[in-house]
């Protein structure tokens, strides 16, 4: 084998994009379909009928519609630019940037209804119990199919993660260097893109039975004050799941140490009795996919290290450094 043909065989791609990337694009472009035309429906009625909750659950939905659409256009970014160079590890944070986005807007949302709701708490007007719940029931219907839709693929899954390359190479240096981009087995996949597509929709669903509650409750038993205290339920409720959320995907973004992986990777580093960790990086680069970089200092070669680690969960990308010590020095644990 040539120099350059050897150069070829262990360049590879840094696709790490999750398992369902274009199921799970399909399915929610379609619930942004269904949501937008739902959302549409409900403010028009809670302007006609003066429900504050009706209004609270259509600005709601209003929110998913375009933090759904963001969704969609994530998943179809990441895929188009997924063997773009220029993006180091790829594109498969993408869809955390996404949620991490739409989240930041929900969170502004959910103050506006909060204090609109506070405000009609203090100045209440007339409601049309009646037509806002039919409203309200079909708004939560929509709400339970777009669910369904999303739930084929929901956020959390194991799965494999597979990659292209295996390679290991070398120097006749105080280092070495090694890349591994292969299939380590069982990964656990968190697609927040999808998660957030789902959550969006469970907590639209959760504000539309709070809506039809308060309305029943004002027909039936005259409490019309439930209707503005539906809506600030709700919108205490979207900013506990826009907080979570804007947590999770800062998280991935900053890329802050994923610490089940980290663990795993020290215990089996430790099979190296006279080897000590000088350096340790690890990180999501994708749905089920994580990226490590391993430095060390021992009489053991980077094979080995790439070997012993082969088994880590999700690891898809790792590059190894070994430091040999001189023939006169000891390594301290």
């Amino acid at each position: 084998m040539t120099f350059d043909q050897e150069a070829d065989a262990l360049a590879h791609e840094h696709v790490f994009l999750g398992s369902d990337h274009d199921a799970n694009a399909r399915r929610t472009l379609i619930v942004v379909v269904i949501t937008a035309v739902m959302m549409v429906a409900e403010i028009a009625a809670g302007l006609m009928f003066n429900s504050m909750a009706l209004l609270a659950d259509g600005f709601h939905m209003a929110t998913h519609a375009g933090a759904l659409g963001v969704a969609a256009a994530a998943y179809a970014y990441a895929r188009r630019h997924a063997r773009n160079r220029a993006f180091t590890f790829g594109t498969g944070k993408v869809g955390d940037l996404a949620g991490f986005a739409s989240a930041l807007v929900l969170a502004i949302i959910a103050l506006g209804i909060g204090a609109e709701s506070v405000l009609r708490l203090f100045q209440p007007g007339p409601v049309a119990f009646g037509e806002a719940t039919v409203i309200a029931v079909i708004g939560l219907g929509v709400n339970l199919v777009s669910a369904l839709l999303l739930s084929g693929g929901h956020g959390h899954r194991h799965g494999h993660a597979h990659a292209d390359h295996d390679h290991d190479h070398g120097h006749d240096h105080d280092h070495d260097h090694d890349h591994d981009h292969a299939d380590h087995g069982h990964a656990h996949e968190r697609d927040n893109n999808l998660r957030s597509a789902f959550v969006h929709v469970m907590a639209d669903a959760l504000t539309s039975v709070l809506a039809i509650a308060a309305l029943l409750a004002g027909r039936y038993f005259g409490l019309v004050w439930l209707d503005p205290a539906m809506g600030i339920v709700g919108a205490v409720v979207i900013l506990m799941w826009s907080r979570s959320l804007i947590a999770d995907t800062a998280s991935v973004l900053l890329d802050r140490t994923d610490p089940g992986i980290e663990k795993d990777l020290r215990a089996r580093l430790r099979e190296f009795g006279d080897t000590r960790i000088t350096d340790l990086h690890v990180w999501r680069v994708g749905p089920g996919a994580i990226a490590a970089i391993v430095g060390v200092v021992g009489r053991v070669d980077a094979a080995a290290i790439r070997r012993r680690l082969s088994g880590v969960a999700g690891l898809a990308h790792l590059t190894v450094e070994v430091h040999q010590p001189r023939q006169d020095q000891s390594i301290s644990p």
